[in-house]
């Protein structure tokens, strides 16, 4: 038996071949989180969704991503990709060349995020936008209970990194990074009763309660 070939570049470039993006909580929070007339990159910006968004908002818009065929979406859509392997290549840029960076689920796809986000640090010019999921969440911690693998962790999301809100903090903190805003959203959410509570809950207990972290940073050197 020959053993297929595999590599992360396959399996994002099948992902954007098979299928594309839904509008969720993490692209509508860093859409709100970008000031108009900004110049902002979108690292791991997959099919152009966010892209699209922000350009609709006003935004000048760039990304990367080391799928061909998510940067071949993207241009058909007349938005400006190019392909970047953001784990093993520093990105094509000057120092400060974008007012923000965004890297929405990206961090958790590498095996050294602490690097992804230096570069993503010295490409902005003030602002990081950073969304991770929460693999310590109540539905999570259940799943492991119950004897199954928790949904973060299956083969086929990708991830190799896991992070919690005390993680992201002191990853970002480490960064030089000093936090500006946090959205963050949490299991039935959306049903009154129930969802007042679990609300409630997340802003005392972030890595229990949470689904996951949408964070706004901005530069320590500019941090009023």
């Amino acid at each position: 038996l020959t053993m297929k070939k595999s590599s992360v570049k396959e399996f994002e470039n099948k992902r954007w071949r098979e299928g594309s993006q839904a509008f969720v909580f993490r692209h509508q929070k860093a859409l709100e989180m970008v000031e108009k007339r900004q110049n902002v990159l979108d690292i791991a910006c997959g099919d152009g969704l966010l892209l699209s968004a922000l350009s609709q908002k006003g935004v000048r818009v760039s990304g990367v991503d080391i799928s061909e065929e998510g940067v071949k979406k993207c241009r058909e859509k007349g938005l400006n990709a190019s392909v970047v392997d953001v784990a093993t290549e520093n990105l094509p840029f000057q120092d400060g060349a974008f007012d923000t960076v965004i890297m929405l689920d990206v961090l958790e796809h590498v095996y050294t995020p602490e690097a992804l986000l230096r570069e993503a640090v010295r490409v902005s010019k003030k602002y990081i936008i950073i969304s991770v999921p929460n693999f310590n969440s109540l539905p999570a911690r259940l799943q492991v209970l119950r004897g199954d693998v928790p949904e973060n962790n299956r083969p086929n999301k990708g991830h190799v990194y896991w992070f919690n809100y005390s993680v992201l903090r002191k990853m970002t903190e480490d960064g030089g990074l000093s936090l500006v805003e946090v959205r963050m959203n949490t299991f039935w959410q959306n049903h009154f009763f129930i969802g007042t509570i679990s609300k409630f809950m997340t802003k005392i207990w972030p890595s229990l309660f949470a689904l996951s972290f949408v964070v706004k940073l901005e530069k320590l050197k500019l941090a009023r």
